[in-house]
């Protein structure tokens, strides 16, 4: 095996079709195929819609990743794939793909975990992860606070949503604004236009009482679509780039004070932020400004590392092969809630990354 590992990852939690090929830290290829368009006129991501789209992308979407790399598929190392959370039919897709081409190439396989993923991608851009790294994940499906001191077999959850996660929060307030989908994008883009001080939109779960690291974004969801509903009832005008401004606020006010806090509370000095979220332009600026104020080094991936990639999975997964960590079995499945406490999913039997599986159609379709 290669000093630093030559690891292709394949991404299919969600709407995007992602292929990596890493070797080390370093991205050579990034090939992305999106089937967002078909799910915009829904309002929001339709799960077998999303797994018809995996299906037809993947081959393609493999291809123009190994093309861009430059490299042939023997000469990979191994092949990772993201196990879980997700939507369980996407899951499958991506695993179905990766247990094909590592029983063709007779290359080892590791199932990863998508959160862990989304950490690890920062280290393509920053160099490797500091330990323990302290993780703010904000996504579609995920707000966590994550504690990482070894980002292939240990993370510690500290904080979570505890109804809708900030990604939620942002489509569903854009359908209310009648934006369309993905509402993140557009609220953001808007926002840049508007007050964030218009509107005293609430802060959930701020109080001195409450969970330290615990997110709630389902209060502020309904107060904002109220007022906006008021408005339109008295037969105003509501004031578009005021609501997405202010809105925008209340979310990363939130997200940052409590990712600031964990870091001061644990004694960690940087914080990572990851997930779609993380493509925000308020909330990257903001955590920038606590961040300076707190002395602590904040460490966030260009936006098109942020949203779900191949790239992260690939990442985690070279990481898993340089450190040694236990390929998966055959008998790897889809898990739509993989707890992040399992950053990936060992095989029973595997020991060792340089013992490739033994392979037989018993146990493969077993």
């Amino acid at each position: 095996m290669a000093d630093e590992p030559l690891v292709l990852g394949i991404e299919t939690s969600c709407d995007e079709t992602g292929v990596g090929i890493v070797r080390g830290t370093t991205l050579l290829a990034d090939a992305v195929a999106s089937s967002v368009d078909t799910h915009a006129r829904f309002g929001g991501v339709v799960p077998e819609i999303a797994s018809r789209a995996h299906l037809e992308s993947m081959v393609p979407t493999i291809e123009r990743a190994l093309e861009e790399a430059g490299i042939s598929a023997r000469d990979l190392d191994g092949i990772a794939v993201t196990a879980g959370p997700g939507l369980a039919g996407a899951l499958l897709v991506g695993v179905s793909a990766a247990k094909a081409y590592a029983y063709a190439l007779n290359k080892p396989l590791y199932g990863v975990n998508h959160l862990a993923s989304h950490i690890c991608v920062d280290q393509l851009e920053h160099g490797p992860l500091p330990e323990p790294t302290m993780a703010l994940l904000v996504s579609g499906g995920h707000s966590s606070l994550l504690l990482a001191p070894d980002i292939t077999s240990d993370v510690r959850p500290l904080g979570a949503t505890i109804d809708d996660a900030a990604g939620e929060a942002f489509d569903k307030i854009a359908r209310v604004l009648q934006l369309g989908f993905p509402g993140g994008p557009v609220i953001d883009r808007l926002a840049k236009e508007g007050d964030p001080k218009a509107i005293a939109f609430p802060r959930g779960l701020s109080g001195s009482r409450d969970p330290a690291y615990d997110f709630s974004f389902s209060g502020l969801k309904t107060s904002v679509a109220r007022w906006i509903e008021a408005k339109r009832a008295a037969g105003e005008e509501v004031p578009v780039r005021d609501v997405a401004a202010s809105f925008q606020e209340a979310v990363v006010d939130v997200l940052t004070r409590k990712a600031v806090r964990a870091c001061k509370d644990e004694g960690v000095d940087h914080l990572m932020i990851g997930g779609g979220v993380a493509a925000n332009t308020r909330l990257r600026a903001l955590a920038q400004e606590r961040c300076e104020r707190a002395g602590i080094r904040l460490r966030v991936p260009r936006p098109g590392l942020c949203t779900d990639n191949g790239a992260m999975v690939a990442a985690l997964g070279a990481e898993m092969v340089a450190r040694n960590r236990p390929a998966s079995d055959w008998e790897l499945s889809a898990d739509s809630s993989l707890p992040v406490t399992e950053p990936h999913v060992p095989g029973a039997h595997s020991h060792t990354h340089d013992h490739v599986h033994e392979v037989s159609k018993d146990n493969l379709y077993s």
